[in-house]
């Protein structure tokens, strides 16, 4: 139905302005492998995030030692890099894992949108890219930590129909003798 005082611009603005905004936020986000040229990026919002977990103090990853275990014959680790308009604006760090229980697994060490970028579909697009190499490499999933108070986090994960368990308590012996 026609409204006899709009002109088919307005109706066309109405109903095609959110789809053309989606559209565009969408071509501008590019979601690539990480490089070495990003990995001092990469270490400056490893730091950013420990320092929002109040753990800036544990971190002593360097580039260094990213180049070495990430980028030689046998990685440890691989990084999808986000990026809007040719600037870093998120990552996801993972590798895989190996469950007795369910086979090869995802692990998403770190999952980073700088704030300056929330809001803008990045961290999903992110997600979706996760899925696709999971689909692609046989995976049985993908697993993760959240710390219980990061509730936009964890309002994050639910959104894309992640279950969030509190039932698991972490263990860990650094250097062992």
């Amino acid at each position: 139905m026609v409204c006899p005082n709009a002109t088919k611009k307005k109706i066309a603005n109405v109903s095609l302005n959110p789809l053309i905004t989606w559209y565009f936020r969408q071509m501008s986000i590019k979601i690539r492998p990480g490089k070495l040229i990003d990995l001092p990026e990469v270490v400056k919002m490893i730091k950013e995030l420990a320092d929002y977990e109040k753990a800036l103090d544990q971190v002593e990853i360097t580039v260094e030692i990213l180049e070495r275990d990430g980028f030689g014959d046998h990685p440890y680790f691989w990084i999808l890099i986000a990026e809007k308009h040719g600037e870093i604006a998120g990552l996801a760090f993972y590798f895989i894992r190996y469950s007795t229980w369910k086979g090869k697994t995802l692990y998403l060490e770190d999952f980073i949108v700088k704030d300056e970028f929330r809001r803008q579909g990045i961290g999903t697009e992110l997600f979706n890219e996760l899925k696709k190499i999971v689909n692609r490499e046989g995976l049985d999933g993908i697993v993760w930590q959240v710390l219980d108070w990061n509730e936009p986090a964890i309002k994050f994960y639910k959104k894309l129909g992640a279950t969030i368990s509190s039932e698991w308590l972490d263990g860990r012996l650094s250097n062992p003798n």
